[in-house]
Formats: structure tokens, sequence, C-alpha cells
């Protein structure tokens, strides 16, 4: 996530030595989705892992060594190559921004854990030239365009101010979900920008308790997840049924406690990292696994409304609710795999759906004992 400085407008990266250890410990990859119920799921006889589909992810500068890092992370957790790993800039070519060593950071965990969530969906990393609110959406704009993205990871962000809503547009690119983190620093900072606007699928914090072997044994909200109320944006329909005010954030939660974090490979190190930027990469994925399953059903992939409006209207069954119920540190709560990607696939049809009747495929939950 980013803090920015109001007067200017202009965020700056929000220091992840906050919210970083120095070691390779935290929770793997397996035990994450083993937690969230997403180790094992499959679309018939098909893996559930975000084939067919891309990921972009926005961040500001150049990592260099993102394409190795990534190699490094996936033979240590034993994971395969994503399908294709394209970095360009802000002007959607091979001219790369300068380097950056704290975005460098916040990128390997954007890659590395979009990834780890959805190991068969390719990644679009754009990169833009600084962390001005004008170049990261330059950087936005060329990400939603590149032919057969559906899903948008913006893990920064910055405090409200009087302009946003004329970004709110850019967020409704058909078939395309934007996800954003919700800030990393509490309820006193409260609800950041891109998060709050109506049209992104904004992404809180919990503490996460799993067994050694990845069991979920719980959740508590963690004390650094950010949301609140806007000030700017007004309450949108989906949120109707939830509460009465202006825009909440977040929607929903996803492990971010550094303290329950998980490890990156970044710059020759190994680092435990948490922060809600960790819950923006792993939702990017899951979305991808659910537009899988909606591709193979023969319906077009979400958009953010679509996404945010089903969410809302899910039964409580597809969340771990974090807090009793819906709330501005966690939303809805955190995913419960199974319930939730097969809700999604099967309940929701975008603008743009098939004009035939068309059966959602197959679903099967870990244990091989259920479909749908």
């Amino acid at each position: 996530m980013i803090r920015t400085r109001r007067t200017r407008f202009r965020p700056i990266v929000e220091g992840l030595d906050d919210r970083c250890l120095p070691s390779v410990a935290g929770l793997t990859p397996a035990q994450v989705a083993t937690a969230y119920g997403l180790r094992g799921l499959t679309f018939g006889t098909r893996a559930a892992n975000g084939s067919g589909q891309k990921i972009a992810i926005v961040d500001a500068y150049n990592d260099p060594n993102i394409k190795t890092e990534l190699a490094v992370f996936d033979s240590a957790f034993n994971l395969p190559r994503p399908p294709s790993l394209t970095v360009v800039g802000q002007t959607g070519t091979p001219a790369l921004p300068s380097n950056d060593a704290v975005w460098a950071l916040e990128e390997a965990l954007d890659v590395e854990w979009a990834h780890a969530l959805a190991p068969g969906a390719g990644i679009d990393l754009v990169e833009a030239n600084s962390a001005s609110v004008p170049d990261l959406m330059a950087a936005v704009n060329v990400a939603k365009r590149i032919s057969g993205v559906s899903v948008i990871a913006m893990s920064w962000g910055a405090s409200e101010f009087s302009g946003q809503t004329a970004y709110d547009s850019v967020f409704t690119t058909p078939g395309v979900t934007f996800v954003a983190g919700s800030g990393d620093t509490g309820s006193f900072g409260g609800p950041q920008w891109p998060a709050s606007s109506p049209n992104v699928l904004a992404v809180g914090g919990t503490t996460l308790q799993v067994s050694t072997g990845g069991n979920y044994l719980g959740e508590t909200a963690w004390s650094g997840s950010g949301g609140g109320i806007s000030t700017i944006e007004q309450e949108p329909s989906h949120q109707a049924s939830v509460q009465s005010t202006g825009r909440s954030t977040p929607d929903v939660a996803f492990d971010a406690d550094p303290n329950t974090g998980v490890p990156i490979y970044s710059q020759g190190s190994w680092i435990t990292i948490g922060g809600t930027s960790l819950g923006t990469a792993a939702w990017a994925g899951m979305i991808a696994i659910v537009d899988q399953g909606r591709a193979l059903a023969n319906k077009g992939t979400l958009g953010s409304t679509q996404t945010l409006t089903a969410l809302y209207s899910l039964p409580s069954s597809a969340f771990h609710t974090v807090g009793g119920a819906y709330n501005t540190q966690t939303g809805l709560g955190s995913p419960n795999g199974p319930a939730l990607v097969k809700d999604l696939v099967s309940g929701t049809r975008p603008p743009h759906r098939a004009t035939r009747p068309c059966q959602a495929p197959e679903f099967r939950p870990p244990g091989g004992n259920h479909s749908f």
C-alpha cells in the first residue's frame, strides 16, 4: 500500500519495513490455499487454477529481477511456471521506468502471490513511471486494454482527495474486475483510494490461524487493516444491505498480519511479509479462478460491478465472517473457497453473457466427494 501527502496528491509507497520480517518463515502457498479451501478445487476434471485467464498487476517503477525472483519462489514451493509473465511500462511498450528497491518488494509480493493462488493464469506486470496518481492511472489504462486480462490488482493507495471521482469510470471496463487493498494503517488512516471507489473490490486484512497442515483454525481482524466510510464517494447500491452511509471499505478480507504473513523472494533475500497488498494479489488470483470457471461454462468474465453485486448477495456460507457481521476492518469476511467460487461461477451473468442457455461446469471442492 501507499501513503500520500494530501497537499500534492502524489502517493509515496508505504514503508514495507513496518510489515516485513527478514526470514523465510510464514505461511506457505499450500497452507494458505488449504486454509481458504482453494487447494484441490476442480471444475469437473480441470484444476481450478486460473487457467486461460490473465492477471494484470499495476505498480510503480521497475523490478529488474522479477522473472528470476518468481522462478526462485516457484522452485521453493513446487509451483509451476506461469503460462506467461510479461513486463511493460506505462505506455504499454518494453520501455520500462527506473529501478526502485522499495517498489521492487511490492512487485515481488504481488506477482508471487497472485501466481501462488492462481498458478494457471498468465501475468502482465505494468510498471508506472512513478508513484504519482497520473502515472499509476496511465498504467491502469494500459493494463485494462491488454488482451485477455480479466482482473487487475492495484496494491497501492492514497488518502482520499476531492478529484478522485473523476477516475471512477476508469474502473468500469466490462469483463474486468479491479482489486485494491484497503490500507495498512488501521482505522486511523481512514478509507483509501482507489479502494474507496465504488467500482473497485476493496480488500482488508485479518490475522489467520492455521494448523501445520494449513487447516483453518480461525481469524480475527488485523489491527492494521484500513477502511472506513468515504467522505467523497456515495454509497453504491450493492452495499445497501449492510449499511446506509457513504461508500464503505473494505468489501472482503484476507490474511494480512505480518505475524501470520507469507514469504516472498526479492532482491536476493527471503522476507516474511503481510499487509493488504497480500490480499489484493490473492483476491485477484481468486477472481481469475472464478473467471476460468465461467469461461468453461460459456459465460463472460466478471466486471467490477458484477463482482461486487454478486459478493454482497452471496450467502454467509461463502465467507469466513470475522467480527460477526459486515464491518470496516474485514468487510463481508475472508473467502470460503469452495462456496465462494461455486456461487460466483454459477450465480452472476455480466451484460455480455452468452446468448444460448449454459450450464455451469461440474465443480468439485477439495475431498472429491461432492459435485455441483
